[in-house]
C-alpha cells in the first residue's frame, strides 16, 4: 500500500506520472488532513507536529493494522 511508501516514492511517483499535487506542500506543510487538524509546522518541530495540532490525538489509523505490516510492497527507488 502507499501508506508505506516512503517520502520520495511518493513525489517520483506522481513526477513519473504527471499527477497533481495539494498547493499547501508548496506553502510548506508537510502533512496535510483535514482543516481543522492540520496547520503549518513551525521551525524545528517534527515532520508531523502540524497534525492534530492542540489535540491528545496524533494518529489517524491508516498508519496501524494491516497497512502498518512489515513486508509490504512499495515501489522500487530505481
Amino acid at each position: 500500500p502507499m501508506a508505506n511508501w516512503t517520502k520520495p516514492q511518493v513525489w517520483r511517483y506522481l513526477k513519473e506520472h504527471d499527477l497533481p499535487h495539494n498547493p499547501l506542500y508548496d506553502l510548506g506543510y508537510s502533512s496535510i488532513g483535514c482543516a481543522p487538524c492540520t496547520r503549518l509546522r513551525f521551525a524545528g518541530e517534527p515532520e508531523r507536529a502540524g497534525r492534530w495540532a492542540g489535540i491528545a490525538k496524533w494518529e489517524c489509523g491508516i498508519h496501524v493494522g494491516e497497512t502498518a505490516r512489515q513486508g509490504d510492497a512499495a515501489p522500487s527507488a530505481s
